[in-house]
């Protein structure tokens, strides 16, 4: 069986453990890019994280049978990995230069938000329901009293949580765009080869954005502890390609509002690892603004779960 076709019904196990690296792999990656970042420039550490696990994930598939995709589909891929990875996680990553590692999962948990107005808008999904308002209600209020969270400490660049803010915001509404977009729009029939095309060129425009910033000027090589390598390397195999893979493959074997179930799993995750192993702090706002936006998502998600019924 080819990569590119569905099996009939996966196990129970398989989907259990896709789920388990979606929901604690990706919620700890947030604190793996607070440390690669810690001693290497953003978005060159962000796009080599994501040209190297796709030039791996890509190779792997062409070496097993699957075609070579038309250049249309990099095409695709291109536009795809723009709005996902060098807008989204590159976004992130740079946020978290200014903002502690759980209140970016936490501020970029409002994708599912933006998703549902935007597909309304746009016509790929259904009006919002009651529940899925009262969602962007609370998640509105939720990011609200993130934003009036008292500076933290423990970050690259302090004193710009604003910025740190907007970007990852910024970034969501992105990824949000992208995913809208990929919907329609594959660069392969199959789901690993187009994930692997998109973390090539998505990896491939924040290299060079960051060679524009100047972030290789003053970079040095020797300068970069092992504690930064090591969460270089975890970004590159399990953020990358392990849960990347898992999450894609969950797309075709469960429905997409279960998938994007991770949306608020993730902050819970890396909230409490950015306190336990990275000394960021807890306090009742922020705790408040979270738990606001953990029910904000579950509601957008679960309110919008149903299928809007087909058009006559």
């Amino acid at each position: 069986m080819s990569a590119s076709s569905l099996p009939g019904t996966p196990s129970r196990v398989a989907v259990v453990l896709a789920f388990a690296a979606v929901y604690i792999i990706w919620g700890s990656t947030y604190l793996g890019i607070r440390f690669a970042i810690d001693s290497m420039p953003p978005l060159l550490m962000a796009g080599s994280r994501y040209m190297l696990a796709g030039v791996v994930l890509y190779g792997f598939m062409r070496l097993r049978g699957e075609p070579a995709p038309a250049g249309r589909g990099w095409a695709t891929a291109l536009l795809i990995g723009i709005c996902l990875l060098t807008f989204g996680n590159g976004g992130v990553t740079l946020g978290e230069q200014y903002i502690p590692s759980g209140l970016a999962a936490l501020l970029v948990a409002t994708v599912p938000m933006f998703l549902a107005i935007l597909g309304w808008w746009s016509g790929v999904a259904a009006r919002p329901t009651l529940w899925v308002a009262i969602g962007l209600a609370c998640g509105l209020l939720g990011v609200y009293l993130l934003a009036r969270t008292p500076g933290a400490s423990h970050v690259a660049l302090p004193g710009h949580e604003g910025l740190g803010m907007v970007l990852v915001l910024t970034a969501g509404l992105l990824w949000a765009v992208g995913s809208l977009y990929s919907k329609g729009h594959q660069p392969s029939p199959s789901p690993f080869v187009s994930g692997g095309m998109q973390m090539i060129c998505g990896g491939l425009v924040m290299l060079v954005v960051g060679l524009v910033r100047g972030e290789a000027t003053e970079f040095d090589v020797a300068q970069v502890t092992a504690k930064s390598w090591w969460a270089y390397t975890y970004l590159v195999t399990f953020g990358s390609i392990v849960a990347f893979t898992a999450y894609i493959w969950l797309l075709r074997v469960v429905e997409p509002a279960l998938a994007g179930t991770y949306a608020f799993v993730n902050p819970v995750v890396a909230v409490l690892l950015g306190w336990a192993f990275a000394g960021e702090a807890l306090n009742p706002q922020m705790l408040g603004g979270a738990a606001l936006i953990v029910v904000a998502v579950a509601l957008v998600v679960l309110g919008g779960s149903k299928k809007p019924a087909p058009k006559q």
